[in-house]
């Protein structure tokens, strides 16, 4: 159980800096998953005087459940489905079609929001380290995964403070190290493992990633 989000940062970076090599540090740049995890994002950089960005995703919702995600966008037309989950729900193509515009729309948005006028991403040849606040199904670190793959890193690091033992195991598969403090069984939402989990606001994700 972390305090809160401070907290987990402050121990996860101590956590990288651990697992990652002198080198691999020199050429790390963060990546933040906004909301919840530009704070995370914010103490790696802080602690381990690195460059910080953010990578817009937004969750896609079940249909029934808004806190379980079956999917997520991301930056330059990325789109990832949890297709079992998808199927064993039963979610409609046409709920998928309308869902994913919607998304995009407000990706785009917090695009805008966020990126404060910063030029796209530069990761050619770096030690991109994605962090969030902590995985459950794992689709949105994937959507991220999927993007930055694109920009031609020199390696992939996924940094959460919690994930949940099967999504540990697929995203293993897809990053080059996964660096994470716990990884329960019993898993039902990223909050359960927070105090104060109280959603950030976009005031403070503009100020976190401005400093």
């Amino acid at each position: 159980m972390f305090k809160d989000r401070t907290e987990a940062g402050k121990r996860l970076a101590q956590k990288v800096k651990e697992e990652l090599s002198t080198q691999l540090l020199a050429e790390g740049i963060v990546l933040s998953i906004p909301r919840g995890g530009v704070a995370i994002g914010g103490e790696i950089s802080r602690s381990l005087n690195l460059p910080l960005d953010c990578l817009i995703t937004k969750k896609i919702p079940c249909p029934e459940n808004e806190e379980l995600a079956i999917g997520a966008v991301a930056e330059g037309g990325v789109v990832v489905w949890e297709e079992e989950l998808c199927q064993r729900l039963g979610v409609s193509p046409s709920y998928k079609q309308e869902i994913v515009k919607k998304k995009v729309l407000e990706l785009e948005k917090k695009q805008r929001d966020f990126k404060c006028g910063r030029p796209p991403l530069q990761l050619k040849d770096k030690v991109a380290i994605i962090a969030d606040d902590g995985v459950a199904t794992g689709s949105t670190i994937k959507a991220a995964i999927a993007v930055v793959s694109n920009f031609g890193p020199k390696e992939i690091i996924v940094a959460v403070p919690v994930i949940a033992q099967d999504s540990l195991e697929e995203i293993k598969k897809l990053a080059d190290k996964v660096i994470y403090l716990e990884a329960p069984e019993m898993f039902f939402s990223v909050g359960q493992f927070y105090e104060n989990f109280e959603q950030l606001s976009d005031e403070q994700v503009i100020n976190i990633l401005k400093k």
